[in-house]
């Protein structure tokens, strides 16, 4: 018996998603995934295992003759929404002062 944890190298021969999608956008479109499997081949190719030595911002799965940016995996992610959305980052607001007992102490004395 086999311990999946032990195995990390085995990957089903029959499920290469590099060779079968050619963009990030091939696998969104893909209407036989559901949303988890598509998340789960755009995280494994934004992974920084492919990154190109030389070029951090592609990505060179194997399995693909070409390069992908890690923008667009990204942004592919985006859209897909679900669990790994991010809160849109707070607007700035009215600058707000912070009450100081001691002041309105001062203020009575002047």
């Amino acid at each position: 018996m086999t311990n999946a944890n032990t195995n990390t190298g085995y990957l089903d021969p029959l499920f290469h998603p590099a060779a079968h999608y050619a963009s990030p956008d091939d696998v969104l479109s893909d209407n036989k995934l559901n949303a988890q499997e598509k998340r789960i081949i755009l995280s494994s190719w934004a992974s920084d295992m492919f990154a190109v030595e030389s070029c951090p911002a592609l990505r060179d799965v194997p399995g693909m003759d070409h390069t992908i940016r890690l923008a667009d995996i990204l942004a592919a992610l985006r859209r897909l929404g679900g669990e790994d959305d991010d809160d849109p980052p707070p607007h700035g607001g009215v600058p707000m002062r912070l009450r100081r007992p001691w002041a309105a102490a001062l203020r009575r004395f002047a």
